[in-house]
């Protein structure tokens, strides 16, 4: 032991060099020592665990040991591993120590992540694959403090700052619900990861109020985010739109009501999410406000009246008629003398016809009788131009007081002076009536004593039809002067039928013809109408084939083919071609020239050859009076068998018509046709 020099020997100075000196030797061995125990410092988070007193608190015995003691420290991990979550769930189940080795110095970093840093790690090695906006996000901007809100963050060792563990999937567990759940806590409903605004997965028509017309194209905020609503701020100070509940069972909803309660119903009566300016007129009632459209009224755009609508012109004045129209009488119009207003003669209806009726022109000076009663007011009551600056701006003014002393106030003489022969001179009122003029006078009874009395259909037929320039299906009449404006000629030629009918029968029953008829078409016919003709049964009686029984009641045309060509839509002889002739030339002189027989050949044996008239009569086909089935077959009815229907046991042939039934070769016997009884 070294001694230093000094007062009082050992003592002093002296003695505290020695007793220093000693303590270092004794360090210097307690190092020596424990460099054999330990393999080197703990890193920094195991600084606690320094001292070979603390071995045994990681260092147990037995396999296992170890990493059991680093779960216990870290129950974070073992908690998360019970559950199967996060790496070490999945690729970390190994002894710990494999992964994260210690006693390296205090800046030895005790995660070593894969693939070069923790910014490369593939996250999906976690449990949750990062996508979209996620993806881009930096580990720390969630791996903080306020995020990890689970279990493991409370069992963690590690409380504030980045930590790996104690985050969940839930998207309120990192953002915040702007909603407050309102809509649900299933974000992904509406959001995706690519960005939180649009909602791109959100679809309006899922909800109870679907976006049509010009909805479609309102800024989401500026229906969620209304002042109605009170919507809060977030922490940034930006508004937060209210999306639940966000009343919406009328427009007045949201928006103003510009009509301020005048008009009572939804405002989905009158207008269209298309456009507010756009109205619905098959919903729109009128009648709500001070004015009910009525008549014409109901069908004018709302324009005319509301002028600059929709923006202006909303209470337009209706006081008077002449409040919108102008007075075209220039207020000359009177009733007793006494001027009226438009509704003294007109209504809503329509401003024509007046509501001046026939019984009041009867006041006039002019009564208006006949077909006069009948003409529009404006035929007689033209118009006349106004006078500058008259009132309303009318250019026209109807005049109300036309001459009227005789016919020829109005009408000409429209004959071209054929008729100034006559005693009368042709004067209108000899053959006309103020009833109309195209229904003459000069009728059936003055044309008896001309060549061609008017019978019949001539009797009804227009006068124009014969005597009119313009005559249809008939040769023209040659144009002069004589016509007139009427055109029409009096004194014609044609007499006989074939001068204006097509004959059909081409001369066969004409004077002269094959079967001729000395009165010729009206042998058959007469002036009442062609079809049907007079030929009747009796007169078919002279003829060839008599008709008896039902044949009586049979159609012509049933046995007269050439009659079922399409008929002429007029026999006028220029109405088209003439057709095919109705020569009624055809001979029938047995049944089968018509009929054909439906049992075939099965009565050819029959002394009669099986001839229909063996069985049947000309009065009906059914029943077969003249057949006896008790004398002509060797199967007499009797008992029950009399009342049996033909068909029962006569049916047709295997592939035959239901009309070909089999009468010959049926068996007598009772089992051919009844089925034995079962025996028990």
């Amino acid at each position: 032991m070294w001694r230093l020099p000094g007062k009082g020997g050992a003592g002093g100075i002296g003695a505290a060099v020695v007793l220093s000196i000693g303590a270092m030797l004794f360090l210097a061995c307690a190092r020596a020592l424990s460099a054999q125990i330990s393999p080197g410092p703990l890193a920094r988070a195991h600084a606690e665990l320094e001292g070979s007193l603390n071995c045994t608190k990681c260092h147990g015995s037995g396999k296992g040991a170890m990493t059991q003691a680093c779960l216990g420290c870290h129950r974070e991990i073992d908690w998360l591993m019970e559950r199967g979550r996060g790496l070490h769930s999945r690729d970390g189940k190994g002894a710990c120590a494999s992964c994260h080795p210690d006693h390296a110095g205090a800046d030895f970093a005790l995660v070593k992540w894969p693939n070069g840093g923790q910014g490369r790690f593939d996250h999906q090695q976690a449990g949750w694959l990062l996508q979209g906006k996620h993806a881009e996000a930096k580990c720390t901007a969630c791996h903080k403090t306020e995020y990890r809100v689970s279990a493991a963050a409370t069992l963690s060792p590690r409380k504030h700052g980045a930590g790996w563990v104690g985050l969940e999937q839930s998207c309120t567990s990192c953002h915040e619900d702007v909603h407050r759940n309102s809509l649900g806590s299933n974000c992904a409903r509406c959001h995706d990861l690519t960005g939180w605004k649009p909602a791109a997965r959100f679809d309006h028509d899922s909800t109870s109020y679907r976006l049509t017309g010009k909805h479609v194209d309102v800024p989401c905020a500026k229906c969620h985010q209304a002042a109605r609503l009170a919507p809060r701020t977030d922490a940034k100070g930006v508004l937060v739109s209210v999306f639940n509940p966000v009343s919406h069972k009328d427009c007045v909803d949201c928006h103003t009501d510009p009509h301020r309660g005048r008009l009572v119903g939804a405002c989905s009566k009158c207008h269209t999410t298309s456009s507010f300016l756009t109205i619905d007129k098959r919903d729109f009632d009128h009648d709500v406000t001070r004015y009910a459209l009525r008549g014409k009224h109901a069908t004018v755009a709302c324009a005319s009246c509301h002028v600059g609508f929709p923006t202006q012109g909303m209470h337009p004045a209706f006081a008077t008629c002449a409040s919108c129209h102008a007075d075209p009488h220039a207020g000359k119009a009177t009733l007793a003398g006494r001027v009226v207003g438009c509704d003294g003669c007109h209504t809503v209806d329509g401003f024509r016809p007046s509501t001046f009726t026939v019984a009041m022109h009867k006041q006039s000076a002019y009564p208006l009788e006949g077909k006069h009663a009948t003409v529009r007011c404006g035929a007689c009551h033209g118009t006349t131009p106004a006078t500058t600056g008259s009132a309303g701006g009318v250019k026209k003014v109807i005049d109300l007081r036309p001459a009227h002393v005789a016919c020829m106030s109005c009408h000409a003489d429209d004959h071209g002076g054929q008729l100034k022969t006559r005693p009368d001179k042709g004067a209108c009122e000899s053959c006309h009536q103020v009833n109309g003029w195209n229904t003459s006078t000069f009728a059936v009874a003055g044309h008896a004593g001309l060549r061609l009395p008017l019978e019949g259909r001539h009797a009804a037929i227009a006068c124009g039809a014969c005597h009119a320039a313009a005559r249809r299906g008939l040769p023209p009449l040659a144009a002069t002067a004589s016509l007139g404006r009427a055109r029409v000629l009096f004194k014609l030629s044609e007499v006989e039928c074939v001068s204006c009918h097509v004959d059909p029968h081409q001369g066969r029953f004409a004077r002269g013809g094959a079967r001729a008829h000395e009165t010729g078409c009206n042998g058959c016919h007469d002036v009442s109408r062609f079809r049907p003709s007079r030929f009747d049964v009796a007169a078919h009686a002279k003829a060839a084939f008599p008709l008896e029984g039902a044949h009586r009641a049979v159609p012509c045309v049933a046995c007269h083919s050439e009659m079922k060509q399409p008929s002429r839509k007029s026999s006028l002889v220029l109405d088209g071609p003439p057709g095919a002739p109705l020569a009624f030339a055809a001979k029938y002189e047995t049944c089968a020239s018509c009929h054909v027989s439906p049992h075939g050949d099965q009565f050819a044996q029959r002394r009669d050859k099986g001839a229909c008239e063996g069985c049947h009569t000309v009065d009906s086909f059914v029943p077969a009076s003249r057949f006896d089935h008790d004398k002509e077959t060797s199967f007499p009815l009797k008992g029950a068998h009399a009342k049996v229907m033909c068909t029962q046991c006569h049916r047709p042939a295997a592939g035959a018509s239901q009309a070909a039934l089999v009468y010959g070769g049926l068996s007598s016997k009772c089992e051919s046709c009844h089925a034995q009884p079962v025996r028990q």
